[in-house]
């Protein structure tokens, strides 16, 4: 299904799922997005440094966000800039247009940064230099952050396929595919890692654990099994974020499910009737979603037993919360990154980023908050510490 088709299902889907607020002033008083109220600040969060990438991509839902390896962070915009910054100041290690319009990336690994264009073309470049070393059309738009493991570039594309390139040259390596519903939503689950298998979901409610090396499928298990009479009715596409923490794997399906999955067999340890469209993120105690209205939930990770839920921003488009320190972060469509507790999901911060929504969830490197706006800007933020009172005692001398 091309791009362009694909906007339009969307399109036609939202025109369907609204009908019943076009008349009527009630009805679209209900849609508007909750508006903010004042909350007590209890966390004090400060910017580090922001800097412009590129163009902005507002309301595109393309898969652009930054990464970092430990010493870089990375981020490309869509109209074709690819930077490396310093993380501690947001100057430029280099900075490379490619005169290209992309969708997705980058990502990052042995040696490599590699983001995914909007005509289908892989672009492989050096994490040192930024030099370009190859360029490889995959025959689909990729909408997902491609995966990068050994000698091995891992990207599915929005025709259903996952591909493994050479790192070296872009190479085939292999393919696996699955088949198309007639309608789906915009945007692919970028593949994750566990053990030896790359994780990856598909349009047609299905996830596979498929072997890094050889490409054989592992294991297979219908997430969200397609519903309804209509093709509308029938939208189960994993397009959200995939974990893993430790042997399980977390995912989420549109008018789906969110389950708790065993990675080396594909063995649903527990689902919970939530659908999201973001995915699902974790950290060692919750697994944390965005449903359709824009409710903030944390499941726990064990049992799926619902912690908590925060509904502060109702259509106002969060997206998937991250966990940060003693908080799990959402942005959302005005720009605002919100911090909620991760104990019990109260408000404990709120900082305006700019005045362009934010799209794609936040990325957490070291004890670091990185964000990237519509407006193809990307912003580091840090949890200030309170100042302890001069000539306050040391705790830790205490009883010496």
């Amino acid at each position: 299904m091309t791009t362009t088709m694909r906007s339009i299902c969307i399109v036609a889907a939202a025109l369907a799922l609204s009908a019943c607020g076009l008349f009527g002033n009630d009805d679209e008083k209900e849609l508007e997005p909750t508006k903010l109220t004042d909350i007590k600040t209890t966390l004090q969060i400060k910017k580090l440094w922001s800097t412009k990438v590129g163009a902005d991509s507002e309301f595109l839902r393309i898969a652009l966000r930054p990464i970092g390896d430990g010493n870089r962070i990375y981020a490309a915009s869509r109209d074709g800039n690819v930077v490396a910054l310093n993380p501690d100041s947001g100057t430029e290690f280099w900075r490379r247009k490619l005169d290209i319009e992309l969708s997705s990336g980058p990502g990052v690994g042995e040696g490599l940064v590699v983001v995914g264009a909007a005509d289908g073309d892989l672009i492989a470049l050096s994490a040192d230099s930024g030099d370009e070393l190859w360029r490889v059309n995959v025959g689909g738009e990729s909408l997902a952050t491609p995966t990068i493991k050994d000698d091995l570039v891992v990207a599915i594309t929005i025709d259903n396929r996952l591909r493994a390139l050479s790192a070296f040259d872009g190479s085939e390596r292999w393919i696996v595919e699955q088949s198309t519903p007639r309608l789906t939503m915009r945007g692919s689950a970028s593949p994750v890692l566990a053990g030896t298998s790359v994780i990856a979901g598909f349009d047609n409610g299905r996830l596979l654990a498929v072997n890094l090396s050889t490409g054989d499928v592992q294991w297979e298990t219908v997430l969200s099994p397609p519903t309804g009479r209509s093709d509308l009715e029938r939208l189960a596409d994993i397009d959200g974020m995939i974990s893993v923490v430790g042997p399980d794997v977390y995912a989420s399906g549109y008018q789906g499910n969110i389950a708790a999955i065993a990675s080396e067999s594909g063995q649903i340890l527990w689902s919970r009737d939530v659908s999201s469209f973001e995915g699902v993120s974790a950290d060692w105690n919750n697994v944390y979603t965005v449903d359709g209205e824009g409710a903030v939930i944390a499941l726990t990770r064990r049992s799926g037993d619902e912690a908590w839920r925060q509904n502060s921003l109702l259509r106002r488009e969060p997206t998937l919360p991250i966990a940060f320190r003693t908080t799990v972060v959402v942005g959302d469509l005005e720009g605002y990154l919100h911090f909620f507790s991760n104990f019990d999901g109260d408000p404990v911060a709120r900082v305006k980023v700019g005045g362009q929504a934010i799209s794609n969830e936040p990325i957490v490197v070291a004890d670091r908050l990185y964000v990237q706006s519509d407006a193809g800007t990307v912003s580091a933020f840090v949890v200030q510490e309170p100042k302890r009172a001069r000539n306050a005692p040391d705790i830790s001398d205490e009883g010496a």
